[in-house]
């Protein structure tokens, strides 16, 4: 009786635990093909009401900037760096003492890449990010992605 109490115990906080898991932001990764050799990532993040995440352009010493890190392949190479589509907040943070530049609600983070040919490969990538409300901010988190050019 003794093990089983324990081993309830142990459960109910494992459940109560992963209940309290926060994750406001979701990502979804998609290739668009715009001629035989050339594609765009897009890398979007749906935000959570009152939540936000940063730009790539915040500054040192703020919050943690959305990075996009790509795998190295040599047969893919990026073309610039990648744009930022949403509504772009900028306000001076105090928690942070900097001017910071953030997306609440959406963005769209877009890549152009160029392929060597018109070859079967992978885009393969992590995103970096903070995600921020106005009363505490979540630990950076870095999400994969895989993208297969076809």
């Amino acid at each position: 009786m003794k093990t089983l109490t324990v081993l309830l115990v142990l459960l109910m906080t494992g459940i109560m635990a992963s209940a309290q898991v926060q994750n406001p932001v979701k990502w979804n990764y998609k290739l668009k093909k715009t001629n035989a050799t050339t594609y765009e990532v897009h890398i979007t993040a749906t935000i959570d009401k009152g939540w936000h995440i940063y730009s790539q352009t915040t500054p040192e010493g703020g919050p943690v900037p959305t990075t996009i890190r790509f795998a190295k392949n040599p047969l893919v190479t990026l073309v610039g760096k990648a744009k930022e589509v949403g509504k772009l907040e900028k306000l001076h943070e105090e928690l942070f003492g900097v001017d910071v530049k953030q997306f609440s609600n959406s963005v769209n983070f877009v890549q152009v890449i160029k392929v060597k040919a018109a070859i079967k490969t992978s885009v393969i990538g992590t995103v970096e990010f903070m995600v921020c409300n106005d009363r505490e901010c979540l630990p950076p988190t870095s999400n994969k992605f895989s993208l297969s050019i076809q």
